[in-house]
Order: C-alpha cells, then sequence, then structure tokens
C-alpha cells in the first residue's frame, strides 16, 4: 500500500520537472546574485555575436531562402558545424565534469520525447521559412537596419506569450 502512494508521488515530481523545464526559467539557473552592471560582459559578447552572424552571412534572408530551396550548402554548414561543436562540447563537459564559471556543476537532465515537440519543430521551421528569420538572429537583423524584422520580433513574442497561456491543454 505504501508502494502505490510513493508512485504517483514520484510521477507527479517528474511531471513537476518536465513543465518546469518548458518555462522561461532554466532548471539549474544559478542561485547568485550579481550587480546589474555585472551583466554587461553579455551584452558585449552579444554583440560580437551578432556581428559574426552578419558577416557569416547567417542571419541573411537569402541564404535562409537558399537553404529552404536546397540550393546552397552554406547554411547546413553552419548548422551542422555548431551541432558537432555542440556535441563535442557536451561530451567534454560530462566527460572531464567541467563547472559554470562560478563553480557550479553542470547538469544535464534527460527529455521525454512526445508529439508536441514534431508539431513545435514544424510550425518553427514554417515560420523560419515563410519570414526568413530564426528567432535568435531577430536582434541581429533588426540592428543591420531591416526594421520590418520587428514584425517578426513581435509575432515571436506573442507566439511565445500565446504558448505560454495555452500549454496546459496543449499536447506534452
Amino acid at each position: 500500500m505504501q508502494a502505490s502512494s510513493i508512485e504517483p508521488r514520484v510521477r507527479e515530481n517528474n511531471m513537476d520537472f518536465e513543465v518546469r523545464s518548458q518555462d522561461t526559467i532554466c532548471v539549474n539557473e544559478s542561485q547568485q546574485q550579481h550587480p546589474w552592471w555585472y551583466n554587461l560582459k553579455y551584452m558585449a559578447v552579444g554583440i560580437l555575436f551578432g556581428i559574426v552572424l552578419v558577416k557569416a552571412e547567417v542571419i541573411s534572408w537569402f541564404r535562409i531562402q537558399e537553404m529552404f530551396r536546397l540550393q546552397s550548402f552554406h547554411m547546413y554548414g553552419v548548422i551542422g558545424s555548431a551541432v558537432v561543436v555542440g556535441i563535442i562540447s557536451v561530451w567534454l563537459i560530462k566527460r572531464f565534469n567541467i563547472k559554470t564559471i562560478h563553480g557550479e556543476k553542470v547538469i544535464f537532465h534527460p527529455k521525454q520525447f512526445n508529439k508536441g515537440q514534431v508539431y513545435g519543430g514544424l510550425l518553427f521551421g514554417l515560420g523560419w521559412a515563410i519570414t526568413g528569420a530564426c528567432p535568435g538572429p531577430l536582434f541581429a537583423q533588426i540592428g543591420t537596419g531591416a526594421l520590418v524584422v520587428t514584425v517578426v520580433l513581435v509575432s515571436a513574442i506573442a507566439g511565445t506569450w500565446m504558448y505560454g497561456y495555452l500549454r496546459e491543454k496543449l499536447p506534452h
């Protein structure tokens, strides 16, 4: 009798983790507090990263359209390189037990596959193909003077809000 009362609690805790992992806050977020100016280094790295995206033509609408029309390898090479770097980085972190810059342990949580990920991926890819803009480089595109991308940014924010509002009713 006691085992049956524990099982729902374990499932409930695991479900709580699954739901929390979909929140905007990171599941292994640092608990350390820093002054506001401490984040300026992230802004500097973000600006540098935006410049790299522009110079590599990763934010180019034409390059993205070439990718979806299977006319050029450029974007596939960039994405493939990022995947390889990510795989190697995760392997190194796990292999050598590398900690964060603040000395905190990096924890990788297993994720459960569900059909909602397929629907979300298809919706994401469709939006990417139609707008020629991935959510990450939107700010870099706006920074280059493509102010029409502001409409895409507002739409992405509205879609994120809508997902948060309807999350409990969606297939997870």
